[in-house]
């Protein structure tokens, strides 16, 4: 890497204010400039969320050899480390500042969230949680040195540097196991004849009339097929971008009806902040879901660009959520049909190279075309309303399980903020938990029931997860890790367990409202007979 002039913590954090985006990655500061910040194919919040950090774990958990060889050209020096590595500053995002495009080409900050803070120091609610809610309407004076300062927290920085060299050692003994091999014939052969097979079965089916029994089919066609999107989303298959992506396109966009490039998007972040109240999107479902009562608060997302308000509709939701989770899940496929639309609509106007490139973007297009041009008619094939209404809810909930699989790896784990100095394998192995099944039954989840294996090791091929599951297990043994684990049934009950928690203080805060009106009303009441006498 080029570079050798050291640069110390106080100009880093300087130079952040003064606009710059700059990471540390392997000792070096990498200077991020705003034309590769718009263009980056893992989003703009994958960077965003690790200005003034060490994200040399996260960078190579996410590049291949290729990719990495290239970053040395943004290298603008070295950093000053401690003994315990390099102390981190809170990204800009993380207290609601952004910076935003102005006139003459420039840009400046703009403040769209105001910080809320945890008044105590508990496991829910640690010194070190920062969440964001709506600003107020008083105009906001830049980010400060202040501003980068993160709170105080309760993890050892030496700690956390030791589990990131430990991870290290770790990603060296995956590759060195070969695992990085895309299993072709033995992992994907059987997967593609499961495909066939179902898309034959329910076309075969709905030949003979028989519409639910091919709406059921087809339905967990959809089921299997996301499980190599996701590969592909990944770069897990070929792991050559071009070729993933274009493969993506046609299961995720032309035979599923959802795009690829919204899921990446959306989902690196998930993986980067994963389980923050205000910047991971797979947790913000207000106003069906809150998994945690820090969204009580009507917390402002960092990903959605929005106040996520826990107002009186909201509040009549999450009170009954345990009750409606399953029946939510069973249309969660129509959600990714909104998140997806309004993805590609935003990226309309989009002239850069950024997630994909243009020609990304039309195939995308295309592929929805073509989906609801073959969807539709099949719908309409099925001679009344009632019947194509009946082939299309059908065909939608039998995916649920795959819905169902994904929020117990994440439900019911932490959603506690412990701030920059977290190591990524500490805060994965914290908010990730497996599903334990048997072999035999490993297809339905896809082998993504092996969660935490997934998070720390994202670009690893789908099928080669058992082997390295076992070699994370030992290293979480040795680095006082947990590595969180359940049932299918078991975690269904935990899920469900964590949504009546929530809904408890929800009904809760409803009871302590009525009494306080109450005893409101009465005092008007008597202090109005008063008056009178």
């Amino acid at each position: 890497m080029g570079g050798t002039t050291f640069i110390s913590r106080d100009i880093v954090a300087a130079r952040i204010l003064a606009g710059e985006h700059l990471i540390i990655y392997n000792d070096h500061l990498l200077r991020i400039p705003a034309s590769w910040l718009d263009a980056h194919p893992g989003g703009t919040l994958a960077l965003l969320h690790f200005v003034g950090r060490d994200a040399t774990d996260e960078i190579e958990a996410y590049h291949q050899d290729d990719t990495l060889s290239l970053i040395s050209r943004y290298s603008i020096g070295r950093v000053e480390l401690k003994e315990s590595g390099w102390v981190p500053l809170l990204p800009p995002i993380m207290s609601g500042w952004v910076r935003k495009p102005v006139l003459g080409g420039k840009s400046e900050w703009f403040n769209e969230a105001n910080v809320l803070r945890s008044s105590v120091n508990t496991e829910l609610t640690p010194s070190s949680q920062i969440l964001l809610v709506a600003k107020d309407e008083l105009a906001q004076p830049g980010p400060g040195l202040d501003t980068l300062e993160p709170p105080p927290t309760n993890l050892s920085l030496a700690v956390q540097s030791q589990h990131s060299r430990a991870y290290k050692e770790l990603h060296q003994r995956i590759v060195s196991a070969g695992l990085y091999k895309t299993p072709y014939l033995s992992g994907y052969g059987p997967e593609v004849l499961r495909y066939t097979f179902l898309g034959c079965m329910s076309a075969y089916t709905y030949s003979h009339n028989w519409l639910m029994t091919s709406a059921v089919f087809l339905g967990l066609m959809w089921h299997q097929l996301v499980f190599s999107a996701h590969d592909l989303g990944h770069m897990g298959v070929t792991h050559n971008w071009t070729i993933d992506r274009m493969l993506a396109i046609i299961i995720a966009d032309f035979i599923g009806g959802l795009s690829i490039g919204w899921w990446v998007e959306n989902h690196n972040v998930h993986h980067l902040v994963t389980n923050h109240p205000s910047h991971d999107p797979d947790i913000e479902h207000l106003p069906f879901f809150a998994i945690s009562t820090s969204f009580f608060s009507s917390l402002w997302s960092s990903y959605y660009k929005r106040t996520m308000y826990f107002d009186r509709f909201a509040a009549i939701f999450v009170a009954m959520q345990h009750k409606l989770f399953y029946v939510v899940m069973a249309f969660a496929r129509f959600n990714l049909y909104v998140n997806s639309y309004s993805f590609l609509l935003r990226k309309t106007w989009d002239t850069k190279r950024a997630r994909g490139g243009r020609w990304a973007w039309g195939l995308e297009i295309a592929g929805i075309a073509f989906f609801w041009y073959w969807f539709g008619n099949i719908l309409y094939g099925c001679g009344t309303w009632r019947k194509a209404l009946a082939y299309l809810l059908v065909s939608h909930a039998v995916t649920s399980p795959l819905h169902v699989q994904i929020v117990l790896s994440h439900f019911s784990m932490s959603t506690a903020d412990l701030g920059p100095t977290e190591s990524f394998p500490h805060r994965q192995m914290r908010t990730t938990t497996d599903v334990i099944c048997p072999s035999s039954l490993a297809f339905i989840h896809g082998g993504l029931h092996l969660q935490v294996t997934h998070h720390l090791f994202p670009r690893l091929p789908r099928h080669n997860l058992k082997r390295a599951s076992a070699l994370v297990k030992e290293f979480a043994k040795e680095q006082g890790l947990v590595y969180a684990e359940f049932g299918f049934l078991h975690g269904n009950a935990e899920v469900i367990g964590v949504l009546r928690g929530v809904a408890d203080q929800v009904k809760l805060i409803g009871k302590v409202v009525d009494v306080e009106m109450k005893e409101a009303i009465e005092r008007k009441s008597t202090n109005s007979g008063r008056k009178f006498d």
